[in-house]
């Protein structure tokens, strides 16, 4: 009876054991699902990164078309009411 009582806590224990080692690899799994979902949110960032990035520099680049043209603007004017006083004051 001894031996079959040792078999028994010994079926009992490596039942255990394999219980331990299937908790185990679920967890471990489950942080691989973690891991690969947050590699694939990260690569998202870095996509809208180099979105974002390059909508900010087509707007710098339109920014400073604009500040030209209103330059070239305001001279223009400036030189159309200096001809327009010449002309008043001939």
């Amino acid at each position: 009876m001894t031996g079959e009582v040792t078999l028994r806590e010994a079926i009992t224990r490596l039942g255990k054991a394999m219980d331990a080692l299937e908790d185990a690899v679920g967890a471990h799994m489950e942080r691989d699902q973690d891991y690969v979902e947050a590699e694939a949110e990260v690569q998202r960032m870095n996509a809208d990164r180099a979105r974002l990035a390059q909508e900010l520099d087509n707007s710098e680049a339109r920014t400073e078309r604009l500040q030209e043209v209103n330059r070239e603007v305001s001279r223009r004017l400036v030189t159309a009411m200096e001809t327009i006083r010449a002309v008043l004051d001939r």
